[in-house]
């Protein structure tokens, strides 16, 4: 299988924008745009002629390319995310407020994420960086995202690979700078493999610029460099930046709080993700491999619009409930056995994230029971603490208590509560948190504290609770008995933060010991 790459050999192109990158702000540009049909060249030299420059934090709006010929105009953009709900101008909003928060005199580049080689020339399927996504919803790889508040030619420009015939044969077709104009709300867009020329000129006279350092290390070692020649140029009067700042912290910051339309997004992956437990629940049966269970999910995502899942799905029955990320997912199910699902979809880039626990023959036995009666308590009381105002770490504490109890109640624990508290006796069986923030990434970014306390909950944050209790059967638990050991139980769910109160966005997926033994007895 032949594997051109997007951005190698692309044909270099000139524009009068470019001249004006490489220049000082306000000199005006002096070569004339090249292209080789006037149907499909943009107005940049229209930017050109009548600069608009806007205060800092706005986009500036940008001019249209003059219409495409005829044959672009009627093809479909198939590197664009057809995102339900999310316009061209919550894009620019987002850039526009994160530009906002940027110091004056400052300029941020982001990279999109690079392809990857699973094995010799095969290579995984593509999937963008979360960051570049949430500020572009562009698709294609090696690509950059630049933004300079202030700036009069225009605030937001973006270099991507250029349109080449011989690669979109093989791989579909690229968007092209031409096209980003309209299809991504920019200001103004280049082919990639012009950056060396052109995105040095726009560091220059900047005082900070904002990067994303230690994520793509190649870029980033470029970036030094071209800041390395400015300086080496100070002698000439080139002015270099001064500081290299942190872009994580704003843009996490504004990523925490989701919009309506993400809210939708989320709605829908969490919609798909309880039909593929509930189909997961009914295709349970002795002797069944966790493989095929796992098929299920997949099968239901997939045939519900969202291509891939959100990370590797964890089918674990029995002793295998207890290996918190176990994705072997390839041992037959036993007719005594609990079996826990750790699944979600990735619905046009938003993630679900959903556990259930249930039993293989349909049926809890009264081991499993007292244990899975613990967890669903402590799961919906840990949902109730999810209260405008409340601290993070308050729906973990109130299923700790929860979960610690219910052992001490079994005899599981010894010595009181408080004491199993203090002493963390309880980790054995309860190893981990009982949330974490929910959104483009599974693992969602936004800091848990603000200067070492945690923070408060707000609308629009949106984060997971799942309890979990483990029983591991080994020498750990060699005092209890049998019965107890290799029983596993997590119940998750996703819930979003409101002034009414906590929205359990995935309350379609049953968790009561009653519902989901009717739901496995219509098997």
């Amino acid at each position: 299988m032949s594997t051109p790459r997007a951005a190698k050999a692309q044909p270099k192109r000139k524009t009068q924008a470019k001249t004006q990158a490489k220049t000082k702000a306000g000199a005006k540009a002096q070569a004339k745009t090249k292209t080789k049909a006037k149907a499909k060249t943009t107005s940049k030299a229209k930017l050109k002629a009548k600069p608009t420059a806007k205060p800092k934090g706005k986009a500036r709006a940008k001019t249209k390319p003059k219409t495409l010929a005829k044959a672009d105009a009627r093809i479909k953009l198939p590197t664009l995310a057809k995102v339900p709900g999310v316009s061209i101008r919550e894009y620019q909003r987002r850039r526009a407020a994160l530009m906002s928060h940027m110091e004056p005199g400052s300029i941020a580049v982001l990279p999109s994420a690079r392809t990857r080689i699973r094995n010799r020339d095969v290579e995984f399927p593509f999937r963008q960086d979360s960051d570049f996504y949430y500020l572009t919803g562009f698709v294609e790889p090696n690509a950059f995202l630049v933004l300079t508040p202030g700036r009069a030619f225009g605030e937001v420009v973006l270099f991507c690979a250029d349109r080449d015939p011989h690669w979109e044969l093989y791989n579909g077709e690229l968007l092209g700078p031409d096209r980003a104009l309209d299809a991504l709300g920019v200001d103004d867009a280049f082919p990639v493999g012009d950056i060396a020329d052109i995105l040095p000129g726009m560091l220059e006279g900047r005082e900070r610029i904002y990067a994303t350092l230690g994520d793509y290390p190649e870029f980033d070692r470029q970036l030094l460099s071209w800041v390395k020649e400015i300086r080496a140029r100070e002698s000439g009067g080139a002015i270099p930046p001064g500081e290299f700042v942190a872009l994580k912290h704003l843009l996490h910051e504004q990523r925490l709080y989701k919009s309506a339309a993400e809210i939708g997004l989320m709605r829908e992956a969490a919609r798909i993700t309880s039909a593929a437990h509930i189909r997961a629940m009914r295709a349970c049966a002795p002797g069944v491999n966790e493989a095929q269970i796992e098929a299920e999910l997949t099968h239901e995502f997939m045939r519900n619009g969202a291509r891939s899942v959100a990370y590797p799905c964890i089918v674990g029955g029995g002793e295998n409930a207890c290996v918190l990320h176990y994705i072997e997912n390839s041992a037959p199910l036993k007719t005594n056995d609990l079996l826990l699902i750790d699944a979600g979809c990735e619905y046009h880039y938003y993630a679900a994230d959903v556990t259930r626990t249930f039993p293989v023959r349909g049926q809890f036995n009264k081991t499993q029971q007292a244990i899975y009666e613990i967890v669903l308590e402590a799961n919906l009381q840990a949902i109730d603490a999810c209260q405008v105002g409340a601290s993070f770490n308050a729906p973990h504490e109130v299923s700790l208590r929860i979960m610690v109890q219910g052992l001490v109640d079994l005899k599981l624990l010894k010595g009181s509560v408080e004491a199993n508290l203090e002493s963390e006796a309880f980790r054995k069986f309860c190893p981990h948190k009982a949330s974490h923030w929910l959104g483009i990434d599974v693992h969602d970014v936004g800091d848990y504290r603000i200067d070492d306390t945690w923070r408060e909950l707000e609308p629009g944050m949106v984060l997971t609770i799942e309890p979990g209790l483990y029983i591991p059967n080994n020498a750990s638990t060699a005092e209890l008995a049998a019965r107890w050991r290799g029983i596993g139980v997590r119940i998750e769910d996703d819930v979003l933060i409101t002034s009414q109160g906590p929205d359990v966005l995935t309350s379609a997926v049953p968790k009561s010991v009653v519902e989901v033994e009717q739901i496995m007895a219509g098997r």
